[in-house]
């Protein structure tokens, strides 16, 4: 197609994959990506081909962000800082300032631009949106350390009603943290410069992402990485709260068809997107799926009644404005746990880093544990 694509976090798990898909597709693909110790403890990662080039540098350095920008017909912006740690400014510096910056090169430097994709994130929609016993549809606030300690996990309303999720619009976001912030302040700033300065761009909203290459060192990779290292040494994970909270899995190779889908789709343009897996699973169901991966039926989860504090109780994203572009999730959970084990049991030397992950959130008072008799 003769067609150049730059993808910064090119190196990470949707990057990667993301290039593989473009480079077979006939694009020529460039990777920009810091290649950060924390989760690329060995360097560059064997999967990357060399077929595409690859330049190591930080989305914050105004001149290698330029450098990397010159001759690239579009841009996949998916480098981003994620992590439990209390760094605000980290948070906003390499998120929100690095996208403002890529706007801005671009206007300085009179780049033609073709298209301009930036990865968001489910955790801006917070807590989602529920149905009260009235029926009326509210936003309800994060839960306080209060209720948790009492072992209430529920969403209630002024009449203490437990209230009932439902599927969350892009039309929603109310972030949470200093990650959703910088993920929010990256939608806006792609939707208004995209508008502004005549840069098509799209936002694509992504939930929980589950695949092979998810780094095993990042503590940020979810329950996909803990509970398939849990029973691939044969431990029992540990589950927090009661395990009924329902999350949004979504396959990455269907997140790669998303990402090609848009960036080729004018009707995506200066739009936000939501997407995910279209299938709410518990995560007591989604251990008992990885549990059946690795034989280990047998071995029960541990339910403490730990939780973690500012996590959401339920998180589902409404998926059809995606869809209404001729976009389904095509793979199901037991698909992508089945690529993550195989991928999994293939890595040699990998030791057993589940323990330390978990001090190192206690050392960061994120996990708590419920003291108090749950409320009926």
């Amino acid at each position: 197609m003769g067609k150049k694509v730059l993808i910064t976090g090119g190196a990470g798990f949707i990057g990667s994959y993301t290039a593989d898909r473009l480079l077979e597709e006939g694009y020529e693909v460039r990777l920009f990506d810091s290649l950060d110790p924390k989760i690329h403890p060995h360097g560059k990662p064997a999967y990357v081909s060399g077929d595409m080039e690859l330049t190591v540098g930080d989305v914050r350095d105004r001149e290698a962000l330029r450098s990397t920008l010159q001759g690239v017909n579009a841009i996949i912006h998916l480098a981003a800082y994620q992590d439990y740690l209390p760094d605000f400014s980290t948070f906003f510096s390499t998120n929100a300032v690095s996208t403002a910056m890529l706007y801005e090169l671009i206007v300085e430097d009179k780049l033609p631009i073709e298209k301009v994709i930036i990865a968001s994130s489910q955790f801006v929609q917070g807590e989602g949106l529920y149905r009260n016993s009235r029926g009326e549809i509210v936003s309800p606030d994060f839960r306080t350390r209060e209720q948790l300690e009492r072992g209430d996990w529920e969403h209630r309303d002024q009449w203490g009603e437990i209230m009932e999720w439902i599927p969350t619009p892009e039309t929603h976001f109310v972030p949470p943290n200093a990650y959703a912030l910088s993920k929010a302040s990256q939608e806006q700033q792609g939707i208004v410069f995209g508008k502004r300065y005549d840069i098509p761009t799209v936002v694509m909203r992504y939930s929980i992402v589950q695949g092979s290459r998810h780094s095993f060192y990042n503590a940020y990779s979810g329950a996909c990485r803990i509970f398939s290292l849990s029973y691939y040494f044969e431990r029992a994970p540990t589950i927090y709260e009661d395990g009924k909270q329902v999350r949004d899995f979504v396959n990455i190779h269907d997140v790669v068809d998303a990402n090609l889908l848009v960036m080729n789709d004018d009707r995506a343009n200066y739009r936000v997107f939501c997407v995910g897996g279209g299938r709410p699973c518990t995560i007591l169901e989604f251990d008992r799926i990885v549990a059946r991966e690795f034989g280990l039926e047998h071995l029960e989860p541990s339910i403490p009644m730990l939780y973690r504090y500012g996590d959401t109780r339920h998180a589902v994203s409404d998926i059809s404005a995606l869809e209404a572009l001729g976009w389904s999730p095509k793979r199901t959970v037991v698909d992508s746990v089945s690529e993550y084990a195989f991928y999994l049991r293939s890595q040699e030397g990998l030791k057993d880093i589940i323990g330390e992950v978990e001090n190192q959130m206690k050392g960061m008072n994120v996990l708590g544990r419920a003291t108090k008799d749950k409320r009926d």
